[in-house]
């Protein structure tokens, strides 16, 4: 009992990986149906699985929608910096326990961002099928990382298996001629009336103030790409904020398709239902339904993945496949993000990912449970001494 007492966070971390296994996630699920993929799976590199937990920790941070990354940052800087402060010590030990709880929350906020790391890479069964990505930028948006160049983007979508991506910035015209390591495709995003508006294969450019008046103004933009050749997909979360109560004037118009998934966190919060009748919506009338990492060059891993097909059209030309991580958390209010989404992600971990999670947290807990001799300065030559003395009493028996 009294090492249970003394190490309640690790064990509790056991419990909690071996728990999640009892109903796991599984790697990927179709978007409109929210079944397992049976023809597709992601792959992780072996330093991807061997830091699984802080692989798996980074990536959930970073598929949160915008409302539960308010909630979880600030409630476990607030947990942290109170149960340094409440550690016995000294003031200034006190002190700097309690700030260095919000630092740490900060310093895997900045690392989801800005830390190279190996990322996951989805691997088809259907070889006839083009992985692309139909919406992202680069730093020609104005809200675009300063540096991220199409050819950032283009090894950016390589890494994680993408075979082509349309470029869209925002009211920027794709100029740049990128064939490798994946070829870039021409697009744009307009912004017009309350609303983004993807031009898949623009290569023109249009005057945006025939289109910011009103909503019928803005609905016009729809024949206009069309006789430039472009595909005219709604993009999220501009409709569902915006023009909700508009979608069939938005078909009447002549819209060519629709988002229903997107890796940004303003995106990541839309709700199954609304989900569910953009898909019938779709459906209906045989329109075309796509999935968007809305890359920026703010974080290193994608949420969501497009298979498209070249013999198909409408509606049945492309699939949306995604990590669950995105879709679970849609109805879970934001308050409860502290504790969900370290749940989700555990229930996400394969097995590999799982064995690395209890590797670390046993290697930790050895070296703190190792009793110290007088005069040992803390560091990793007691672990050492530890798995020795460990290694010599099993040989004896």
């Amino acid at each position: 009992m009294n090492f249970v007492r003394r190490h309640p966070i690790a064990l509790a971390l056991i419990v909690l990986v071996a728990w999640s296994a009892v109903d796991p996630l599984p790697a990927l699920v179709d978007v409109v149906t929210g079944a397992a993929v049976p023809d597709a799976d992601l792959t992780r590199p072996i330093a991807y699985t061997a830091f699984a937990p802080l692989s798996d920790l980074l990536d959930a941070l970073t598929f949160l929608s915008l409302g539960r990354a308010r909630v979880l940052l600030a409630f476990w800087s607030v947990v942290l910096a109170a149960w340094g402060a409440a550690r016995p010590g000294t003031l200034r030990q006190r002190l700097v326990r309690a700030l260095a709880g919000p630092a740490l929350v900060l310093a895997l906020a900045l690392a989801t961002v800005f830390l190279p790391r190996p990322v996951p890479r989805i691997a088809v069964a259907d070889e006839a099928v083009t992985v692309i990505d139909y919406h992202a930028h680069t730093q020609a948006s104005h809200d675009g990382r300063r540096g991220w160049t199409a050819l950032d983007l283009a090894r950016w979508h390589a890494a994680q298996g993408f075979e082509a991506s349309y470029v869209t910035d925002h009211n920027v015209l794709f100029a740049d001629s990128v064939d490798q390591p994946i070829p870039l495709l021409p697009g744009v995003e307009w912004s017009v009336f309350g609303q983004h508006m993807l031009a898949l294969g623009e290569t023109v450019p249009i005057d945006r103030d025939r289109y910011l008046r009103d909503t019928p103004a803005m609905l016009r933009i729809f024949a206009d790409l069309h006789r430039r050749g472009a595909l005219a997909v709604a993009s999220i979360p501009e409709y569902w904020e915006h023009h909700w109560d508009d979608l069939d004037d938005f078909v009447r118009a002549g819209v060519d398709g629709f988002e229903i998934a997107n890796c940004a966190p303003k995106a990541i919060g839309f709700p199954d239902a609304a989900r569910a009748r953009v898909v019938a919506l779709a459906r209906q009338h045989n329109l075309l339904v796509v999935g968007a990492s809305d890359n920026h060059g703010w974080g290193k891993v994608t949420c969501v993945w497009n298979l498209a097909s070249p013999s198909a059209h409408g509606y049945s030309a492309n699939r949306i496949l995604v990590r669950p991580l995105v879709l679970v958390q849609g109805e879970w209010l934001p308050w409860t993000a502290p504790y969900t989404q370290p749940w989700f992600m555990l229930r996400t971990l394969t097995w590999p990912e799982r064995i690395s999670w209890l590797t670390w947290i046993l290697v930790v807990l050895i070296y703190r449970a190792t009793p110290r001799r007088d005069g040992d300065a803390p560091g990793l030559g007691i672990l050492a001494r530890s798995l020795k003395l460990r290694a010599l009493l099993r040989t004896s028996h």
